[in-house]
């Protein structure tokens, strides 16, 4: 009997955001297939289920996705009911879709249940409203790494359309993302950068577009880390002094 594979949203790193349905379901899992930046203390719940890790490391070493196609797919003709464990959520750039599709296009059930992407918890950490009267009526997420590796050169017309830009998967491009950034609405475009948010070493870093490109020469930050830009880091720019992080 073919088992089921359930794609669940670890959230952004905090072990204490993981949904309450998701974290049943890593209790529940004969195996689990997590990713690197999945909290420790969330796979310890995995208690008697096989472990299998197959994240990509910066700079994209690790399994390629068709082999991690292959493995969901293994273990679910074994009978095992399966737990894709991804960081976030697992249909914000997480491939969960292609996972899934592989999946159904072979007869085993995939099911998905969302976790807290990480866009969201550094918007709600840096108090950066995504959706705000202060100055951001809209936004657009979008990811600075295409498939293959190489930057996403169209950035910065999202900042013609939209009062904010939320960029993932943009450290190793962080010098590209903010002068494409200034190149549609200038070097003082106010910005945030959430560095490791919801890990050890969080750090939060609020200004120009200028200020946070120097902060990243000054290796201030890198991956993972999140990109805020625009209407919503003002929101958070006019926070700053009121804001509490434990």
């Amino acid at each position: 009997m073919a088992g089921k594979v359930v794609l669940v949203g670890a959230g952004p790193g905090d072990p204490g955001l993981i949904t309450v349905r998701g974290l049943e379901e890593v209790r529940r899992a004969d195996a689990v297939v997590y990713d690197r930046l999945v909290p420790a203390e969330v796979l310890q719940e995995a208690r008697g289920a096989e472990l299998y890790y197959v994240g990509k490391e910066p700079g994209g070493s690790g399994p390629s996705q068709e082999e991690i196609n292959r493995l969901l797919f293994e273990l679910a003709s074994r009978g095992l009911r399966v737990v894709r464990l991804k960081g976030g959520d697992p249909l914000v750039f997480g491939r969960g879709e292609e996972e899934c599709l592989y999946l159904a296009s072979r007869g085993v059930e995939c099911e998905v249940v969302p976790g807290v992407p990480s866009y969201v918890y550094a918007a709600s950490r840096s108090m950066a409203a995504l959706g705000s009267r202060l100055g951001s009526h809209s936004y657009t997420v979008a990811t600075a790494t295409l498939a293959g590796g190489s930057f996403n050169e169209g950035l910065a017309r999202h900042l013609e359309h939209s009062d904010t830009l939320v960029v993932l998967m943009g450290a190793r491009f962080a010098e590209r993302v903010l002068s494409s950034a200034a190149s549609a609405r200038g070097w003082e475009l106010p910005g945030v950068v959430v560095y490791r948010g919801g890990m050890e070493g969080e750090r939060v870093i609020v200004g120009s577009l200028r200020d946070l490109l120097e902060a990243y020469r000054r290796g201030e930050y890198g991956n993972p880390s999140v990109f805020i830009l625009g209407g919503a880091a003002g929101v958070a720019a006019r926070l700053q002094g009121t804001l509490h992080r434990p």
